[in-house]
């Protein structure tokens, strides 16, 4: 019996159009003799919907829910269901409407970038609903998607990070020039500015002077209320590197150098320029990078060690930036879902895009079975020992152990 594999992608994200052309991409190339391939969009205003007609890029320009095949559906969240349910209103004048079962989930791979899929929101539900799912799990995701956070707890594991100062939007709008000073001050110019939750470059750009910094600021804070002001290397060398594995279980990927042309890549460049439907399997790059193997093998260790650090899973992208002058390697960040799931990295391994998606399911029927062994089961005589007092009591607050209180 097949499995029956529920792909999810799309969310309320601006990310949402890279989702889909990734999560489109991958249908394409899973083994349908192995799995039943079931598309599960989200929509914009975090509407669930599922169907045939969801596997055709087509569909998405632009999406209409009415449209034949389509059927909007929410998830049933009691332990283990994995059920996408649906109302059918039926039909004659008596007719009442009845809860209904589209399909049984079991296992999701999640392919959402950004905000409300892959930080970690989308992992505790699927977490909650004790359904097995392909992505790193709530923690790493919710960190990984965080700049600011990100940056903060590689240093203090003291892994390279580029200097950075971040700010509120309400902190910016309060005191701009305390803002522009501490940039002007402690990291000098250029800069990239960065919204702390977006992926794929959006809203992110370089200031070279305040005038600039003023503009990107302002950029940023559209996207976002934090944002991450990161000092700049001139025409430095991107390097991006993927790790598989769950656990123990882990290696690293061929690494590429994207080609930037001595700029870095802005969403049009990275979704656009080389054919939309293709997403990053498009970007003209070297693969493998033409690097020493000193550097290769200190990207790949390093890579191994961020991705057992967030405690990921299945497949991530670790992106690093080299800096010739100083010989110094920084990281720049983890996409913990990558745009083309990466697929393309572990082709260059001899590993086919087919292949990696049966390795991300059994990680994550694994990583499932492993979190079922956890004693959920412990009990306490905590409940014996209490008592919520009388009603309308005078100084009766909240709880009150009488006996085994520690």
């Amino acid at each position: 019996m097949k499995k029956q594999i529920g792909v999810v992608f799309g969310s309320r994200s601006c990310e949402r159009e890279v989702s889909i052309i990734s999560a489109v991409q991958l249908m394409r190339y899973a083994n349908e003799e192995k799995y039943d391939i079931v598309p599960v969009y989200i929509d914009e205003h975090g509407s669930w919907y599922t169907g045939s007609p969801l596997k055709d890029i087509r569909t998405f320009m632009p999406f209409n829910p009415d449209a034949k095949g389509i059927l909007k559906v929410y998830p049933d969240l009691s332990s283990g269901s994995g059920a996408l349910l649906y109302q059918n209103k039926g039909t004659g004048l008596f007719a009442r409407e009845k809860t209904e079962i589209a399909a049984r989930i079991d296992v999701y791979i999640i392919v959402m970038h950004g905000m409300n899929g892959e930080d970690g929101t989308l992992q505790g539900l699927l977490e909650l609903a004790n359904i097995p799912y392909t992505s790193t799990g709530v923690t790493g995701s919710a960190v990984g998607i965080d700049k600011i956070a990100m940056k903060t707890l590689f240093r203090g594991a003291g892994f390279p990070v580029l200097p950075g100062e971040w700010f509120t939007r309400q902190e910016y709008a309060e005191r701009p020039d305390t803002v522009l000073r501490t940039v002007n001050e402690k990291l000098g110019f250029p800069v990239f500015v960065k919204p702390a939750n977006l992926g794929s470059s959006i809203g992110v750009s370089r200031a070279d002077d305040e005038d600039s910094l003023k503009d990107s600021l302002e950029l940023a804070f559209e996207y976002d209320r934090r944002v991450l002001v990161e000092k700049g290397l001139e025409k430095p060398i991107e390097l991006n590197c993927s790790v598989l594995g769950y656990d123990e279980e882990v290696q690293a990927s061929p690494i590429e150098m994207p080609l930037n042309h001595d700029e870095f890549l802005d969403f049009r460049d990275k979704y656009l320029g080389g054919g939309g439907s293709k997403g990053m399997a498009s970007l003209s790059r070297l693969l493998p990078a033409p690097i020493e193997d000193a550097l290769k093998e200190e990207i790949q260790e390093l890579s191994k060690k961020i991705f057992r650090l967030l405690d990921c899973k299945g497949v991530v992208r670790i992106d690093y930036m080299f800096d010739h002058t100083e010989e110094k390697l920084y990281i720049t960040e983890i996409n913990t879902i990558p745009g083309s799931l990466a697929f393309y990295l572990w082709e260059n391994d001899g590993l086919s895009y087919d292949k990696l998606i049966d390795r991300m399911i059994g990680y994550a029927e694994k990583a499932h079975a492993d979190r079922n062994k956890n004693n959920y089961a412990y009990t306490s005589e905590i409940l014996k020992g209490a008592s919520l007092g009388s009603k309308g009591t005078k100084g009766s607050k909240g709880t009150k152990l009488q006996e085994g209180r520690k």
